[in-house]
C-alpha cells in the first residue's frame, strides 16, 4: 500500500494560470526527490447529484465556502509509505527554503486560509 498527501483548496478563478505554473513547478520539485506522483485538479463537476434523492450531499462548494469567480482544487502526492513521505517531503522543504529563502509569499494564486491537507493509508488500492 501506499500512503497518499491530500489537499483541498479555493482559488480565484482568474488564478488558475498561475496556480498551474507553481503546480507544475512544485511536482517537478516533488518527483525529483521520489514522490511516486503528483496531481492537481481543479473542479469541474463540483454540484453531482445524488442517485437517491433521499441524500443531500454536501458539495465541496459548500464545503469550502467558495465565493462567485473562485473555484476548488483537490490535489494529492502519492508515496511509497508514510516514512517515504517524510523522507521525501523533509528533502523538498530543505529544497524549497533555500530556493525561496528571500522570497515572500504574499501574493499566492490560492486562499491558503482556506486550504486542508493530510495524510492519508489508504485501505483499498487497486
Amino acid at each position: 500500500m501506499t500512503y497518499v498527501d491530500g489537499f483541498v483548496f479555493v482559488l480565484k478563478k482568474s488564478k488558475i494560470g498561475a496556480y498551474k505554473k507553481m503546480a507544475s513547478d512544485a511536482g517537478k520539485i516533488w518527483k525529483k526527490f521520489g514522490a511516486l506522483k503528483y496531481v492537481e485538479c481543479i473542479g469541474d463537476d463540483l454540484h453531482q447529484k445524488s442517485p437517491d434523492p433521499s441524500m443531500k450531499p454536501l458539495y465541496f462548494t459548500k464545503l469550502t465556502k467558495v465565493k462567485a469567480g473562485e473555484t476548488v482544487g483537490f490535489s494529492f502526492i502519492t508515496y511509497k509509505n508514510k516514512a517515504h513521505r517524510d523522507s521525501v517531503n523533509k528533502k523538498v522543504m530543505k529544497y524549497m527554503e533555500e530556493k525561496y529563502k528571500d522570497a515572500t509569499f504574499t501574493d499566492m494564486p490560492f486562499d491558503m486560509k482556506r486550504m486542508s491537507s493530510g495524510g492519508f493509508k489508504p485501505i483499498v488500492e487497486y
